[in-house]
């Protein structure tokens, strides 16, 4: 008999289950995402971009968020439990800048490649670094502001927490804009870190000192919305811009309540991030640093950020490290 076909039928089943089983080898990584906090809407957003990529690239994201807002010993402690869990990798946003860096340095010394995102880490070593410049925006989105104002007017300006990096950069945006227009007045910068609760109580104190406010420069959308409420409360209108691109942001641009918002783009950093863990775990080419373009959304563009987050699809990584 001529066993030839069948030999061939059996090498070829043999090759396909090796492709099959090569293809099997390179998903279901295992990627430990970090976040600051669960109350912060753009960190939801980025929780989804994550979640997505995951789902496209077939691998499997768990996220850490502390349940105490930016709490350095709770994020401490998880990091000490994900390095006993012993995940492929982490993407790590760290909830201050500068205490982090012993927990990243336990995350290196564990041999678990880690991706920054958001958030520069200030120690550490890292694949790379994905996010927006903070200064940037601070700088587009204030410009566009005070060009909408004519140049001329009063303004105040609504800080995060002080010491955050994320907010100092910003800030030094919006006041570095403020130098191109010599005819608006600044009558104050004061913290309201980062909270929409906050930001209306800073308005409503200001609103008592200075009579006349044209432009407020919100650090965060949040803040940015409690400004539109305490304006709303006493009567007053000002050009109100905020900064990340939320929801919130963006019903109140389509609503004429908000000017503008400059675009942090939540859930693209959480693509971007997993995605380049991912690739670096499957060896392939892999960017240190991917910087996204500075943005403002307004009347005139809204609608893509107005498309709900879980309804969207990461794009292919050509396209979106394109930034």
């Amino acid at each position: 008999m001529n066993f030839k076909p069948t030999q061939r039928a059996v090498a070829l089943f043999i090759a396909a289950s090796a492709v099959s089983l090569g293809a099997a080898a390179q998903s279901g990584e295992k990627i430990a995402f970090f976040t600051k906090n669960q109350t912060n809407p753009f960190f939801q957003v980025v929780r989804l971009g994550a979640d997505n990529a995951a789902k496209q690239m077939g691998a499997v994201v768990t996220h850490y968020i502390p349940t105490k807002p930016d709490s350095i010993p709770e994020q401490l402690s998880q990091i000490d439990d994900v390095i006993i869990k012993k995940p492929n990798a982490i993407v790590f946003t760290p909830v201050d800048y500068k205490a982090m860096g012993a927990g990243v340095q336990k995350i290196n010394a564990a041999g678990i490649p880690v991706v920054n995102v958001t958030d520069k880490s200030e120690t550490g070593k890292f694949v790379a670094f994905v996010g927006s410049s903070d200064y940037e925006l601070g700088l587009v989105t204030g410009r566009y502001m005070l060009k909408t104002m004519g140049g001329k007017g009063n303004v105040v300006i609504l800080e995060g927490v002080k010491g955050s990096l994320v907010s100092a950069d910003r800030v030094r945006g919006f006041n570095d804009a403020l130098k191109e227009f010599p005819q608006v007045k600044l009558l104050a910068s004061q913290p309201g870190n980062f909270q929409r609760l906050q930001g209306l109580q800073v308005l409503e104190n200001l609103m008592q000192t200075h009579p006349q406010i044209d432009g407020v420069m919100a650090a965060n959308d949040a803040m940015g919305t409690g400004a539109i409420e305490a304006l709303e409360g006493a009567n007053r209108k000002a050009h109100v811009v905020g900064i990340n691109g939320t929801k919130e942001a963006v019903d109140a641009i389509k609503a004429g309540k908000m000017l503008a918002s400059g675009d942090y783009n939540g859930f693209l950093q959480g693509c971007v991030s997993t995605m380049l863990a991912i690739r670096e775990l499957r060896k392939l080419p892999v960017p240190k640093e991917v910087v996204f373009k500075a943005g403002v959304i307004d009347k005139s563009n809204y609608q893509a950020a107005d498309i709900p987050a879980d309804k969207r699809v990461c794009p292919k990584w050509e396209d979106a490290i394109k930034g």
